[in-house]
């Protein structure tokens, strides 16, 4: 298929649900190769007042859900779908909730490359399954390199203040354009789909999205 739609998504690698929904998503690309999605992510911090350090997930988790018991009732449909999606989240693991805008530099420098993609399931990987500090400059670096970037160059630029500005405005202009969750969805600059949607719900968009591009035009 030569013709292409583009596939916006906004997306936290500390988001469960943006884990969850990129599992989906994939599914659902994996059973329509010929798919004519092209996806670029964009940054969405869920905490963009987050501390560089990051600080304690028992303390954040309990703080933004009104208390321990507050934080296991929102975690439980989390656990449900990911175990649904077939995916494994150290939960116990993560000691510390990162803040996530070195490694939303990292997503739109693998963007340059061609490589967003390969970074984000990597990211995801490296915070629910291994629960890696994914603030960690090394710890990033190593996820470069492990898609194929210079880990030096990514250090390099890390340990500068490049992008961040950037980072901040665009996270910035997604809320200005109403996008208070995550992940949202865009497709093709019109249609926003919110949360973690099944599989099946991707493979009807993207079956009607290549029925609509199958008709003679109109002109």
């Amino acid at each position: 298929m030569t013709q292409t739609v583009k596939l916006d998504i906004m997306s936290d690698p500390i988001c469960p649900w943006c884990y969850i929904g990129k599992t989906h998503l994939d599914k659902a690309l994996a059973a329509i190769p010929d798919h004519p999605f092209v996806i670029e992510w964009h940054p969405f911090q869920l905490n963009p007042d987050m501390p560089d350090e990051g600080m304690d997930r028992r303390e954040y988790l309990e703080r933004k859900f009104g208390g321990k018991e507050g934080a296991v009732r929102a975690y439980a449909p989390v656990v449900e779908h990911a175990a649904k999606a077939g995916l494994s989240i150290d939960f116990e693991g993560m000691k510390r909730t990162p803040n996530t805008l070195d490694a939303h530099r990292l997503i739109h420098w693998a963007g340059i490359e061609g490589k967003q993609s390969a970074v984000v399931d990597a990211l995801f990987d490296a915070y629910f399954v291994q629960a890696r500090d994914i603030s960690d400059h090394e710890v990033l670096a190593d996820i470069a390199d492990g898609v194929g970037m210079d880990a030096a160059v990514v250090l390099k630029l890390l340990d500068s203040s490049a992008d961040r500005d950037d980072i901040r405005a665009r996270d910035t202009h997604s809320r200005q354009m109403g996008v208070n969750s995550v992940p949202t969805f865009i497709v093709a600059s019109q249609h926003a789909v919110p949360g973690a949607q099944p599989p099946e719900m991707w493979e009807k968009v993207i079956g009607e999205i290549m029925s609509q591009l199958e008709e003679p035009s109109a002109n």
